[in-house]
């Protein structure tokens, strides 16, 4: 079916099909080593460390572990749990598997991260008229190339297509057309809504806006006053409206680095050992892309799990530790790190002067020694 623009000319509707594979760092681990598999495995720091969950399986699920969950709690949730430790080389290798298949059927592929992405099938190179017989056929095939499975949704845009493939999982497909789009948003809870985090979930559920025909009910005017900019945004996917595009070259914003220490640290000495390491690494990073950057932002997290962030621009582009080591001395005395102990200690290097293309997302840095 064809929309008509606001010119009255006809707009072809898209067909975009987000993919999310299953539990994916944990399912290549139970793939790659058979005596994990229908077992709990927990992908993370180790129980007795600061760490926290990447990921789990199924089996694990099933007690209540969830990723960026601390290793601590997930270890008393499922005592039988066994932990490894991520093999990020293993997971982008599968990753880049994947992706080679994506492109296969569409050049319209924006990747989320190493195991997600979203894909553009309106005009598809093999010229299959249905967006579902693509998906389906995808995920056929990424379970016979890699022996993993994943899970689908498809929609006319990005918001129905993300929230479709969380339905069914593990190994689902959901289709959300126009015609069933209304009724499948007024029965979503609103923590299933993008965008919508505990902080907006909460002041949501406060006002009575407990589902997606809840918030349908609220004027633009009204969810504006409420969130700001994002209320218009709440108020377009609550009547399944996003005009967003898949963006097959996105890119980055930012070149960082963050990690979360193996004990709470009141001593501003070591937080500076620690951030000198981390301005070796971001410098490392800045230089093999090529690129600088004119704004350094330090990102604390305090042992109450408050994070801020500190940020200095200056005119001179910023790519060697040195530089970036003494603005972040600068910016930890803007911050109350040491009579609060911290917890996480990040840099983080923007207003790139380059374009870099955004491969894939940034992967969480855990603890390990």
């Amino acid at each position: 079916m064809d929309l008509l623009s606001p010119t009255g000319y006809a707009v072809k509707q898209r067909k975009i099909i987000h993919i999310d594979m299953d539990a994916f760092y944990a399912a290549v681990e139970q793939r790659d080593n058979p005596s994990l598999r229908r077992k709990p495995v927990i992908v993370g720091g180790e129980p007795g460390s600061r760490g926290v969950v990447a990921t789990c399986s199924y089996e694990a699920r099933r007690y209540g572990v969830h990723s960026a969950m601390s290793s601590v709690r997930a270890y008393r949730l499922c005592p039988q749990a066994i932990f490894v430790r991520p093999r990020f080389e293993a997971y982008r290798a599968v990753s880049l598997q994947i992706r080679e298949l994506f492109h296969e059927y569409t050049d319209l592929v924006e990747p989320l991260s190493l195991d997600e992405a979203y894909l553009d099938v309106t005009d598809n190179k093999k010229g299959i008229a249905f967006a579902t017989r693509v998906a389906r056929e995808i995920l056929q095939e990424i379970r016979n190339r890699t022996g993993l499975t994943a899970s689908a949704g498809v929609s006319y845009n990005k918001f129905l297509a993300k929230v479709a493939s969380d339905v069914n999982k593990p190994a689902g497909l959901t289709v959300v057309t126009p015609e069933q789009a209304e009724d499948f948003i007024a029965e979503l809870p609103i923590r299933r809504f993008h965008g919508v985090g505990r902080v907006t979930e909460k002041r949501m559920l406060a006002r009575g806006i407990a589902t997606g025909a809840d918030l349908r009910r609220c004027s633009q005017e009204e969810l504006q006053k409420l969130f700001g900019k994002s209320g218009s945004y709440f108020y377009d996917i609550a009547r399944g409206i996003d005009n967003r595009a898949v963006m097959p070259n996105r890119v980055r914003k930012s070149i960082g680095k963050e990690t979360t220490l193996e004990e709470d640290c009141a001593d501003k000495g070591e937080m500076m050992i620690v951030l000198g390491k981390l301005s070796e690494r971001v410098a490392a990073l800045v230089q093999a892309n090529a690129t600088s950057g004119l704004t350094l932002t330090l990102k604390i997290r305090y042992d109450d799990f408050q994070s801020v962030t500190r940020s200095h621009t200056q005119i001179e582009p910023i790519n060697d530790a040195e530089t970036m080591m003494l603005l972040a001395e600068t910016l930890l005395d803007k911050t109350e790190a040491g009579p609060r102990p911290v917890r996480l200690l990040g840099l983080i290097v923007s207003n790139l002067t380059t374009d870099i293309p955004l491969e894939e997302s940034a992967q969480m840095e855990l603890p390990f020694p």
